[in-house]
């Protein structure tokens, strides 16, 4: 399932959130991916948020073992 957006914080409210389409800087949020490896690694779930821009698709952020809601892009036809 794609997530299209994440919540990061104890207190929804209070929380950072971002989305795919957000402006970032100069470019915009194109994926927001759970790390898979890092979980079967080290037992601890890890967000990452790419951005891409004027130099491309790169990591923007990784957000390790925080509470977190997500947003999945789900298709209502």
């Amino acid at each position: 399932n794609m997530i299209r957006k994440i919540v990061i914080g104890r207190d929804p409210k209070d929380a950072m959130a971002y989305y795919v389409g957000m402006r970032a800087g100069s470019g915009k949020v194109t994926a927001i991916i759970e790390d898979d490896a890092h979980l079967h690694r080290h037992g601890k779930k890890r967000y990452l948020i790419y951005i891409e821009n004027e130099e491309g698709t790169i990591l923007w952020k990784a957000v390790d073992d925080m509470p977190c809601i997500l947003e999945y892009d789900l298709k209502f036809d």
